[in-house]
Parts: C-alpha cells; sequence; structure tokens
C-alpha cells in the first residue's frame, strides 16, 4: 500500500497530500506578481480580502517599506482553497535581485512555479532568473502573461500584431527553458549580453531530469495544455484556451477538444467544413489564425465596446446578455468606463478560476513531486564501506527516512521530516492569543523581546504536532558519524503551529506531509535554515542554491557609544531574521554588514533602527571588494611561458629552510570555473556531501551521479575554450604545446586557495625540473619538501598511486644520505607549505584583498638542524610558524615582482528608458565607467533596452543618480556578472626611453585608476599610502614683472 493511500486511513481530507498544491510566483520586478496574488486571496482566501480591494491593496505586502517602494521584499504564504476543493499554499516571492534569497525560500517549499511575463516589456533578466530558480529545484512552471490590456489600451495593437508579439514572448521562454534542459543555457545568457559564449561547456550530467520522460524538443509552455494563462491581473481577468473551445464548441456544437487543437499556432477555421486546418487548405484570402479570429477579437471588440459606449450603450446591454453575466446596477451605472470594463471582464473571464484550475491541473502535488525532488532535496550519500559495517542499523533507518520523504508519508509511524528554509520575525503583539479549542496561548519570551521568530517551514514527511520534541539538524549532520555531530545537533520542543494568511496567522494543532507551516519556538535554535526530524538518524536536506552573493558592504556604528551592546545584540537578531544578510567583526573591529544591494542595505539599516536594535546608527561608505592578479590574457599567458621567469626566495629566520616561489596566470575560462564551483570543489575534496550556501549555478550536479568527472570535465573544456579563442593568433605547435603545459599543471594540484576551494592553485614542483636537493654556499645541502596532489588525485586526473609515487620519489643520490629524521620532518612540513599558501592568497600584496586566477609553483627546501636544542617540540612549532611565513611572503612577493594587477567586480546593468532620456541614461553610464553592450527598441512602444556593464566601485548611488538625472523615467536592474582586471599598473614610473619620451618626469601622465582604487582600500584597511603633498612641483611664478 502507497504513503497516499495510507493518508486515507490516518489523516483527515484536508491533510490528503493528494489533494494539494504548492507553488510560489516568480517573475521580474513589476511584472504583477502581488497583483496575481490579491484577486487569488479575494476569491479563494475565505474572506481574507474583499474582491473589491484585490489589484490595489496589495494584501501580501504587509510590511510598511513594501508599502511606500511599491515593491515585494520577502516572501509570503497564504493558505488557499480551489473550487474543487483542493487546499493550496500560494508563496508570493520578491521580482527585486536584492532579495533573490527570498525567492530560493519560496522555491525550496514549492512543488510548482507560476512564471509571470509582462507581454508589453517580454523576457527581463529576472525571468531567466526565475526560470533557472524553478529548473534548479524541480519545480514544474506554468506561464501567465500578464498586462494583455496594455497591448490593447497603451500600444493600439490590431489582434494580430498582439498575437505576433504573445507568440514570441511564449517562444522565448521555452527558448530559455529548453537551453537550461538542452545544458546550453549559459551560452544562451552569453548572447542575451551581447558578450562572448561561455567558455565552458557542461556535461550532460550535470542537469536535472524533467518530470516526465519527455522529448527535450516539446515546449515546456503550451497554451494548448493549459498551462499558459492569458491576464490583466489588475482588473482581474484572465483565460486558459480551454475556456473559449468550450464556449465556440457549445456555439457551434462542435467538438472541442479538435476545435482547441487550433486555437494556437499556424490554424485555420475552415467555415465551410467546420473543420480545423492548415494555412495550405485554407481557401480564404486573408486568413487569420483560430487565436485571433476566435479570441482576441473578441477580448478587441469588447473592450472597444464598453470603452467607446459605456454602460448605456445597446451593444453593452446586449454583450451582458449574450455572456450571461451578471451585473450589479450599481456597477453598470458608473460614469467611469474603466470600472464598468473591469466588471465586465472580471465576471466573463474571472482571473483565480483561470489560474487556479491551471495549478490544479498542470502542477504536480506533493506525491508526485517529492519523487522526483529527493534527488535534489536528500541526495543519496555515498557512506564509506567501513562506517556502514560499523553502524549498519543507523543507515538502514536514514535510508528509510529518505524513502518516507520521496513517498510523502503522512501515516501516524512514518517518520516527522520538516525543512526549515529561513526564519522571520513578528511582532509578539500580533500573535494569535486563543488557539485552536479558545484556550489561551502562553507566548515564551514575550517579556523579553518584541520579537517573536518564526520558523518558514514544510512538512516533508510525516505528521507535526505542537509540542512535539524534535531534533534541528544542521547541513554539515552526518549521523553515521555519531557523538563527533553533536555540535550540529539539538533536540527541541516545538510551542506552537501556524496556518500562515499571509500577515496573519492561524493556529493549528498538527500538520501532514505536503503542507506548508509556521513554526514558533525555534528562534533561539536556528540561524538561518535547517531540517527538522523525529530521529537522530536523518541526512539533513541540501542548502539552497541563491542566485547572488552579498557585494555591498558597509561598516556600521551606533552614534552613541553606550549603545554598543544593543547594537550587537540587533545585529544578531537581523542575521537571523534575513537569510541573505551577513555579519561579522573586521580585524580592526569594526561591525561589517553584507547586504545584497542598495535596497536591501537600506532596509536591513531601517530593521536595524526600528525593531531589532533601536538606536541610531552612523553608516560608513560601501566597502568595495577587490581582487588582485598579475599581468596576462590571452596570448599573454603564452609569451610568459615563453619567458623563463626567475624564482623568489625566502629563508626562515633560523636558516633551516628556504622556499622558492614562481607565479603564473590562469587563463580566464579556468578561473571562472574554478570560482563557480566551489561549493563542488568542497564536497569533492573535503569528502563532504552536503552542500553549503552557495551561488545558484544550474551546471553544479544536482543528483547524485559522479561530481568529480562533472567538474574534471568542466575544467578540460574550459582550456579547450581558451585555446579555441586564441588559435587564430598562434600557429598550431605552440598551442599543442601550451596545451600540454596546461594540462601538466592539471596533474600537479596540491591545493586550492583561499580557504580551500578558491581561484588559485598550489602545484607541487615538476619531478622532471627539479632533482629535489638544494646546495648552499655554505656547503650544506637540503631535501625538496615534497607535497601530494591531493587535489588532482581527488578530480580524477591522477590516480592515487601516481599521486603517492610522486610525493614519496627519493630525492636524488644525495638526498639519499639525510638521516631519516630530516625526511619525516620534511612529511610534517606539509601542512606549514600550505598554511602560509592559504594565508598569501587571501590577502594580496596590493592591498590585502584576496588573490584571483594564479597558480604558485613553490619549492621550499629543508636543511637539518645543527644546533643542539634538546627541545625539539618547541622548536618544530617555532619552526613551523617560520616556515609558513617564508610561503606568505615569497607568494606575495612573487606577484609584486610579476606585473600585478587589481581586479574589480562588474554588474550586468539592464536599463529600460524613453527616447526621450536616452543621452542622459549614456551620460551617467559613462560617467561610472559603464560599457555599453548593446541597445534594442522594444517593439511597439518608444522604450529602449539598454544592457551594460558597471564597475561595482561605481555602483554606489547609481539608481538614485540616474533616477534625478531622468526625472524618474529610466528604471535600472543589477546583477553581479564576472570579475576584471584592470589593464592599468598600480605602480606605473616612466623608465624605459619611449616612456620617458612620451611622459617625461611624469608629470603629463593622467589619472591612474588603478593606484586611486588600491589607495582607497589600503587607506580604509589602516595600511601604508606612499602619498606626496605636492608631486610634480614647479617654480611659482610671479605677476609682477623686473624692469
Amino acid at each position: 500500500m502507497s504513503a497516499a493511500e495510507r493518508s486515507d486511513d490516518s489523516a483527515s481530507p484536508a491533510e490528503d497530500p493528494r489533494r494539494v498544491r504548492n507553488t510560489c510566483i516568480l517573475a521580474h520586478v513589476d511584472h504583477g506578481k502581488t497583483t496575481l496574488a490579491d484577486h487569488l486571496v479575494a476569491s479563494c482566501g475565505d474572506g481574507l480580502l474583499h474582491p473589491k480591494l484585490a489589484g490595489r491593496l496589495r494584501f501580501m505586502d504587509y510590511l510598511d517599506e513594501e508599502q511606500r517602494r511599491a515593491i515585494t521584499m520577502k516572501s509570503a504564504a497564504v493558505a488557499l482553497r480551489s473550487r474543487c476543493g483542493h487546499r493550496v499554499s500560494l508563496i508570493d516571492s520578491p521580482g527585486h535581485i536584492d532579495f533573490c534569497s527570498e525567492v530560493s525560500s519560496a522555491a525550496r517549499l514549492s512543488d510548482s512555479a507560476l512564471i509571470l511575463v509582462d507581454a508589453v516589456e517580454g523576457v527581463h533578466i529576472q525571468t531567466h532568473a526565475a526560470l533557472r530558480q524553478a529548473f534548479v529545484e524541480r519545480l514544474r512552471p506554468c506561464l501567465v502573461l500578464n498586462k494583455l490590456d496594455r497591448l490593447i489600451t497603451e500600444l493600439n495593437l490590431t489582434p494580430v500584431e498582439a498575437y505576433a508579439k504573445l507568440h514570441r514572448i511564449v517562444s522565448d521562454v521555452n527558448s530559455i527553458y529548453s537551453a537550461l534542459r538542452s545544458h546550453s543555457y549559459f551560452s544562451l545568457l552569453s548572447a542575451l549580453e551581447d558578450s562572448p559564449a561561455s567558455s565552458s561547456s557542461s556535461s550532460t550530467d550535470d542537469f536535472p531530469e524533467d518530470f516526465e520522460d519527455d522529448d527535450d524538443e516539446e515546449d515546456a509552455f503550451q497554451p494548448l495544455k493549459g498551462n499558459v494563462v492569458f491576464a490583466c491581473a489588475l482588473d482581474g481577468w484572465g483565460f486558459r484556451l480551454q475556456q473559449f473551445a468550450d464556449f465556440y464548441a457549445r456555439k457551434f456544437k462542435l467538438n472541442a477538444s479538435a476545435f482547441l487543437r487550433g486555437l494556437w499556432g499556424p490554424r485555420y477555421y475552415d467555415k465551410v467544413t467546420t473543420k480545423v486546418v492548415g494555412k495550405k487548405f485554407i481557401k480564404s484570402a486573408d486568413p487569420q489564425p483560430m487565436f485571433v479570429e476566435f479570441v482576441l477579437k473578441a477580448l478587441w471588440k469588447v473592450y472597444q465596446l464598453v470603452l467607446k459606449e459605456g454602460s448605456e450603450g445597446k451593444g453593452v446591454r446586449d454583450l451582458i446578455k449574450n455572456l450571461n453575466l451578471e451585473i450589479p446596477k450599481r456597477e453598470l451605472q458608473n460614469k467611469d468606463p474603466k470600472v464598468v470594463l473591469q466588471s465586465v471582464m472580471s465576471r466573463w473571464l474571472p482571473l483565480a478560476d483561470a489560474v487556479m484550475d491551471m495549478v490544479v491541473d498542470c502542477t504536480p502535488g506533493p506525491v508526485a513531486a517529492q519523487a522526483v525532488r529527493v534527488v535534489r532535496l536528500m541526495p543519496k550519500r555515498e557512506v564509506p564501506p567501513e562506517d556502514a559495517a560499523d553502524c549498519p542499523e543507523i543507515v538502514a533507518e536514514a535510508e528509510r527516512v529518505r524513502r518516507s520523504v520521496e513517498a510523502c508519508d503522512v501515516s501516524s509511524d512514518a517518520p516527522v521530516v520538516v525543512y526549515v528554509s529561513k526564519m522571520f520575525a513578528v511582532p509578539y503583539k500580533t500573535l494569535p492569543l486563543k488557539g485552536v479549542n479558545g484556550e489561551l496561548l502562553n507566548h515564551h519570551g514575550a517579556s523579553e523581546s518584541e520579537e517573536c521568530f518564526m520558523a518558514f517551514a514544510r512538512v516533508f514527511s510525516g505528521i507535526l504536532h505542537a509540542g512535539q520534541k524534535v531534533f534541528v539538524l544542521s547541513p554539515l549532520y552526518d549521523p553515521v558519524k555519531g557523538d563527533a555531530m553533536q555540535k550540529h545537533m539539538q533536540e527541541v520542543e516545538l510551542q506552537y503551529l501556524y496556518e500562515m494568511q499571509g500577515q496573519g496567522l492561524k493556529p493549528i494543532a498538527r500538520v501532514g506531509a505536503g503542507n506548508v507551516v509556521a513554526i514558533q519556538g525555534l528562534g533561539q535554535h536556528i540561524l538561518k535554515s535547517a531540517t527538522l526530524s523525529s530521529t537522530k538518524n536523518c541526512w539533513p536536506f541540501s542548502s539552497m542554491m541563491f542566485q547572488a552573493s552579498p557585494m555591498l558592504k558597509v561598516a556600521i556604528e551606533p552614534s552613541n557609544p553606550s549603545d554598543l551592546v544593543a547594537l550587537v545584540k540587533g545585529l544578531k537578531l537581523l542575521n537571523r531574521a534575513d537569510p541573505f544578510v551577513e555579519y561579522n567583526v573586521s580585524q580592526r573591529g569594526e561591525h561589517v554588514l553584507a547586504a545584497a544591494g542598495e535596497i536591501h542595505l537600506e532596509r536591513c539599516i531601517k530593521d536595524l533602527e526600528e525593531r531589532f536594535a533601536k538606536v541610531k546608527l552612523m553608516v560608513s561608505a560601501p566597502l568595495v571588494s577587490f581582487k588582485e592578479t598579475i599581468e596576462g590574457e590571452g596570448v599573454g599567458i603564452m609569451e610568459s611561458l615563453k619567458a623563463p621567469q626567475d624564482f623568489v626566495e625566502r629563508t626562515t629566520p633560523n636558516g633551516r629552510c628556504t622556499v622558492r616561489v614562481q607565479v603564473l596566470r590562469l587563463p580566464n575560462a579556468l578561473t571562472k570555473v574554478l570560482e563557480e564551483s566551489e561549493q563542488l570543489f568542497g564536497q569533492i575534496i573535503e569528502g563532504k556531501t552536503a552542500k553549503r550556501d552557495g551561488v545558484l549555478d544550474p551546471r553544479l550536479s544536482q543528483d547524485d551521479g559522479d561530481s568529480a568527472g562533472t567538474l574534471r570535465q568542466r575544467i578540460i573544456d574550459a582550456i579547450e575554450s581558451e585555446l579555441e579563442a586564441i588559435s587564430n593568433q598562434v600557429d598550431k605547435e605552440k598551442l599543442e604545446r601550451y596545451r600540454k603545459v596546461c594540462h601538466g599543471y592539471l596533474e600537479r594540484i596540491w591545493s586550492l586557495g583561499p580557504w580551500q576551494v578558491g581561484p588559485n592553485l598550489l602545484l607541487v614542483p615538476d619531478v622532471k625540473s627539479s632533482n629535489g636537493v638544494m646546495t648552499t654556499q655554505d656547503g650544506r645541502q637540503g631535501i625538496l619538501v615534497r607535497g601530494r596532489s591531493h587535489v588532482s588525485e581527488r578530480l580524477g586526473f591522477v590516480s592515487e598511486s601516481d599521486a603517492e609515487a610522486s610525493s614519496n620519489l627519493d630525492n636524488g643520490e644525495s638526498a639519499a644520505d639525510a638521516p631519516e629524521s630530516l625526511h619525516l620532518e620534511s612529511m610534517a612540513l606539509r601542512n606549514s607549505v600550505v598554511s602560509g599558501f592559504q594565508i598569501a592568497t587571501n590577502a594580496g600584496p596590493l592591498c590585502d584583498e584576496p588573490m584571483w586566477g594564479l597558480a604558485f609553483v613553490v619549492e621550499p627546501y629543508i636543511f637539518a638542524d645543527s644546533s643542539d636544542n634538546a627541545n625539539h617540540s618547541d622548536q618544530y612549532n617555532l619552526f613551523s610558524g617560520q616556515v609558513i611565513t617564508a610561503v606568505k611572503e615569497a607568494c606575495r612577493a612573487a606577484v609584486l615582482q610579476n606585473k600585478p594587477r587589481l581586479v574589480e567586480a562588474f554588474y550586468f546593468c539592464e536599463l529600460t528608458t524613453p527616447t526621450e532620456q536616452l543621452g542622459s541614461t549614456y551620460a551617467v553610464l559613462n560617467k561610472r565607467r559603464a560599457r555599453i553592450l548593446k541597445e534594442e527598441m522594444q517593439e511597439g512602444t518608444s522604450l529602449f533596452t539598454v544592457h551594460a556593464y558597471l564597475p561595482v566601485a561605481e555602483s554606489v548611488g547609481f539608481s538614485n543618480h540616474l533616477r534625478s538625472i531622468t526625472a524618474g523615467a529610466v528604471s535600472a536592474l543589477l546583477v553581479l556578472s564576472h570579475w576584471e582586471a584592470i589593464p592599468q599598473d598600480p605602480f606605473f614610473v616612466p623608465k624605459t626611453q619611449d616612456e620617458l619620451e612620451e611622459f617625461g618626469d611624469g608629470s603629463s601622465i593622467g589619472p591612474n585608476l588603478a593606484k586611486k582604487l588600491m589607495n582607497s582600500v589600503r587607506r580604509r584597511k589602516g595600511l601604508h599610502v606612499e602619498e606626496k603633498v605636492v608631486e610634480h612641483g614647479t617654480k611659482q611664478r610671479t605677476l609682477a614683472k623686473k624692469v
């Protein structure tokens, strides 16, 4: 008996997961998500919202800041009931990039997604993000084409023109989703940005399959299948093609299913034979598609009739009679024809009915969805055979829990598994005072704080009861390791459960699998997200992936120093309430807050001042992050390989170790792969399978496949794409030599940095080029501390036996005579070498910013100790620290010696501007060093869409500046795109004869951007800045003339 069948015996109909739908609304900003949610709540929310207020109240945006800015800033859920009795949990999510973490929280708890697209503006950058989020979380997407009324009233399009526009939008959305399924999405996105194609291709194992074994060629969004709704959310009307097919089938006495097949695409209705035919068989001189003739013309006719005649025209009265509409006389007597039009359209084609029917008919329930999503939510774990043999009962029970999640088991004996996607703060004064049976609720902590933290969660297995004891599992929890995992697990007794109703909360006694719920009592136990389970033997859910990472950092402090304690307490509360904000204390003691963007930062500061800390704050200028690298790109990297590079040497103070370091620039494509795959590297290198919170990347393996093989192939593809890009500039022999060198590097990767997973490589010395022996001037001989290509081994570039053999090679004939203790000491110093590399790559020599895209060949030589120090333990501790320092200084010196460069981040900027403001828009972009990619006019409008790259350092105040210059007519959206090296040398001084002739003593050199940015960071961090009060001074001239 399946879990769904058992549910009839153990749960009420309201808890039957087969009659439950969980869906979220995803879209670009201002495409109508909250307005759509208003109409659904008004029609299916059991009186939560009056229908007359739908579309104007913005019920789901209950925060004051949301109402003031007219944008959604957090995801909110509401429980609805469809007309066929299904329970629908609807989650409204933000569209602005600054609040992408809220989108991830909403998507994790849903099984399907409503993708909204503005019929006028079409597909925008956040539409891509919405589709990508739905794809990664394995949600079944449905499409809502909103604002159709604007095609009639604003653009004045004909039905034929409107059909062409709608057809193009559906094709664009299908193209994006098909590219995701066919693994070519990122080349498509690069084409959107008008930039070169993505430098890395993806393996076919990277992507999850669809819910069904559909052919990838089949479009995901097909109006004929009913998963596309055409709507006007503001006026409350919308329809699926089935509604018109049924209407005309009754009118003409036709077969509804046969008629439906012609309502989309190049299909025509032959009035003579009353059949649906192709264009070849239609005899009309000017045939029009059935969608135009039977759908759009009817809409156009209603709009033109009502707007022209108003409510008093005979045509309008006949129309209402023919459509069998019941409209109150008070509404028909309104003098505003737009109000009459809204009354007619909302009763003829109710929006809520169309959308709710689509959700029920075209999206899966929890039972079907979790069977597919379990691979993403709770991937199978590879338990080492020795661990599995020690605790077979634990492994068996963990697998049973996973099967319960896969089956959405709602039986009374099923293990309870809940996922908390975020914590949100609610004032205690707004909580319900009475419980399910009218008893008074005792809210613990109400006297200590004014904010109560609720868990935004979903039950995936079993039945959760109020007051039940559960285990809170962090993403790093491993049930197999037993007592070692106690810090990642804690037992908690829940307080109360609530059904979310927008801002309101309704107490409930229990909730079954497949339902969304708010949980009180976890505020002190969960920071941002966690897995709840009734058993300790449960694998935690994989962590959520975010679309971006927090880039905007500021240092904050209280205006009154005595309020520091309140500020720290408020920051901890904010860190728990906001899933995306990051808070840490810098080395200088500053309290640094990291947010996604300016709007997100403003909201965080406002919450701190008014809710959590309640103190006045002083906020610093944004702390922009940079990175450091060396010169070289494309062919330049090959040129640097030809020239023999000197090693930089550093010796420890006791003279026992000499470190030789050489630095090389990695290809940009390879650096990009290393940067984007940090989460996957962490799993493979450290042997972990639990994902940490990271940046959303559909190219990462989402199922239990060969992750190392996938990543290995991506790295090889990145190198091949770089070679292909420069193949026209060099001959084949040099290209093949460069390919051989690059593949040689891949077999010698000792570690990554910084933090073990960064975009820099530590390479073991080449066995062929080094004999493993160094002789000093005084005749002492040292042996090479040989590392092991640990990362290359994990990725499969070398076998375990080869890696072991290369690390244990005899260090030459002379080294063979070295004492055994020296060999043992050299092996013990391997960790010190790696630590020095990690420290160096985390703080470069220019301004203590992380290094980027560099490979370090480190050759540490150790000499025998000639002293008679008896305390070898203390001596080794001091020596290992000296080795770490020597490696760090040698790496930093090697970078300074090889033309260092500063690297800055860039946003991809999408602007929508009217024609008359195009010049002002370009003026603002040029002033902020933006690079224009392309501009195109939106068809049928006077609006232009401009794509550009904008430096993050120049983005502070960009939106406000743009609005002030263009009188609020231009809107911009910023999404983190890439990192790019600044070509200028921050230490440039004329040296060569040509430079001296051009620049002289340097007084004619223009502003050095790299030096300016470097000095600003050094000054902020308290580092030394070389500045002169007067540069290139000349003798002052007097006005008086000597006679």
